[in-house]
């Protein structure tokens, strides 16, 4: 079953708690790991991500909530959140999606690529709503629900941030 849809707010939201928790990550970084951390941010949309979330539009029918996580959120790059996390821009999802099309997930018809973590693992949102993972570094490979929908998504990402503070 999908879970609940994203709405803007909420994601103004969780941007904002997600960027306090980040900035309290980087001040502890270095006295817990011994080197600096990498540039970890969550940056909001502007008006080239705008653009570049109507050309994905155009190019293929996204999820409605993809699109509205584009119409807040230009990207994330988490390199030091557990082994990195990383929310692409929609003008890098639209350029993947022609390159390879979507992710060749079972009954999902359309499912971008929107996301991957440090290891090369991807992760796609399907029609259904559903966010799958890659179970190796590779397009063609199998791909498996790892949250309901993209709020669930982003709310584990967080309470991964959270863990390492």
């Amino acid at each position: 079953m999908p879970g609940e849809r994203l709405d803007a707010e909420w994601l103004r939201s969780w941007w904002e708690r997600t960027d306090a928790a980040l900035a309290e990550l980087t001040r502890t970084f270095l006295p817990a790991h011994g080197f600096p951390p990498g540039r970890n941010a969550v940056t909001l949309a502007t008006d080239d991500s705008h653009g570049a979330t109507g050309a994905l539009v155009d190019l293929t029918p996204i999820p409605s909530d993809l699109t509205t996580l584009y119409w807040v959120i230009g990207e994330a790059s988490l390199p030091d959140v557990g082994s990195g996390y990383f929310i692409h821009p929609p003008s890098l999802v639209a350029e993947h999606f022609q390159t390879y099309g979507p992710a060749p997930i079972a009954g999902e018809t359309d499912a971008p690529v929107f996301a991957s973590d440090g290891g090369g693992h991807l992760f796609a949102l399907g029609d259904s709503g559903r966010v799958w993972r890659s179970t190796g570094a590779s397009w063609s490979a199998d791909f498996e629900v790892v949250a309901s929908g993209l709020r669930e998504f982003l709310e584990q990402l967080a309470r991964r941030i959270a863990h390492q503070l």
